[in-house]
């Protein structure tokens, strides 16, 4: 027997610091519910649990970035929903005004009607807002200028590539009445090169103030001709002509930047980009609209017809992007569920089992405290030797 070194002692006291060790770590796991409870538990397993449950924070807050766009859609359709019925009711003061048995007095009447009416829409474009920001302003629609004052970019279809254009010549003559007159006008178009457009494109509307230019697949751009230019005295304005110097030649910048960036994933580039096209009387067409005589109403007839069916489209792309959105939203709420079990598999602790693992190694560490206890004992056996 020794008693210097108690080989039996430590033997069992490292038996009981790992058997301690072990219902400490069944502890942990028990009263937090987790399998990992820190990275030495699993280090691989630790790290994927983060990585996915940061996947999963950011698949929360993109449901409610959608949630949130779908929001703005309805605001912004609810208040095209009015402009519409004002619209439809511009109509029929413009069917009713062009009717030849009305008097100058009747059309009066008529055409005070259509003013508070256009004040409206005015008012309700410039008022509708979301957290604070206008939604029909323009300022969540695709921007473009030019390098000119006589002309402007009112609006160009997502077909329509981002890059420079250039038109060489664009002679926008007028009628007495200060609309366009698309037989008259001229115009010569760069086409097929860096800067030039698609070919087949050319100019096939009017409209107050407004040049379209559209071709295949839905190529549009529509241009805001300034009429306050127009030289004093003349029904033409020289917008364009390559010919009197390369200052004159009308360059068109499409950015393709400026709609609502809705973040509706957990990752970058995970975006909606959502346009909302301006609403203003000068982009329905209907700034100047009149009723007040019979041939301002027949013509009143086919402006009106124009802003009703801009309004259409605008109301069109907000629902498809609603659509788009609830879907969107749908996907969010599979991924964060099917992730989330994912996560629990990773970090979650097996109640049941880990239950039983804490029972064995309480037991084995009161077996270990009797043996050491036992153990300790020992040397003092061998005073029974001395005696």
């Amino acid at each position: 027997m020794k008693i210097t070194y108690n080989a039996a002692a430590m033997y069992a006291n490292n038996a009981l610091n790992m058997a301690d060790s072990k219902v400490s770590q069944s502890l942990r796991r028990l009263s937090s519910g987790l399998k990992i409870t820190a990275s030495k538990d699993d280090p691989a397993g630790y790290a994927i649990g983060r990585r996915m449950n940061a996947q999963i924070g950011g698949i929360g807050v993109a449901t409610q970035n959608s949630n949130r766009g779908v929001n703005i859609i309805e605001t912004a359709d609810g208040a095209l929903t009015e402009v519409h019925e004002m619209l439809q009711r511009m109509n029929e003061l413009a069917v009713k005004g062009a009717h030849g048995v009305l008097t100058t007095s009747d059309r009066e009447m008529l055409n005070a009607e259509l003013k508070q009416l256009k004040e409206e829409v005015a008012r309700i474009a410039n008022d509708t807002e979301f957290n604070g920001q206008p939604l029909l302003d323009g300022s969540f629609d695709l921007r473009g200028y030019t390098n000119s004052q006589l002309a402007s970019v009112d609006f160009y279809s997502d077909e329509v590539l981002a890059k420079k254009y250039r038109i060489d010549e664009l002679t926008v003559f007028y009628n007495p009445d200060g609309t366009i007159d698309l037989e008259q006008t001229k115009a010569s178009l760069t086409l097929g090169t860096d800067s030039g457009f698609p070919e087949g494109v050319e100019i096939t509307e009017v409209g107050q103030d407004k040049v379209v230019i559209t071709g295949e697949r839905d190529f549009k751009m529509t241009l805001a001709v300034n009429y306050d230019m127009l030289p004093a005295g003349s029904n033409s304005l020289v917008v364009a002509d390559a010919g009197a110097g390369a200052d004159k030649t009308l360059e068109i910048d499409i950015t393709g930047i400026g709609s609502l960036d809705m973040q509706t994933g957990a990752n970058e580039g995970q975006q909606l980009d959502i346009r909302i096209p301006k609403i203003s009387l000068d982009r329905l067409g209907i700034e100047r609209t009149e009723v007040d005589t019979e041939a301002s109403s027949t013509n009143a007839i086919n402006e009106i017809k124009g802003a009703i069916q801009y309004v259409s489209d605008v109301r069109s792309r907000l629902g498809a992007y609603q659509n788009r959105l609830e879907h969107t939203i749908n996907n969010l709420d599979v991924s964060n569920e099917n992730m989330t079990a994912s996560y629990s598999n990773i970090m979650d602790v097996d109640m049941a089992e880990e239950m039983t693992t804490y029972t064995s190694q309480q037991v084995i560490a009161q077996a270990a405290t009797s043996m050491l206890a036992q153990a300790n004992e020992r040397p003092s056996q061998v005073l029974q030797l001395l005696q």
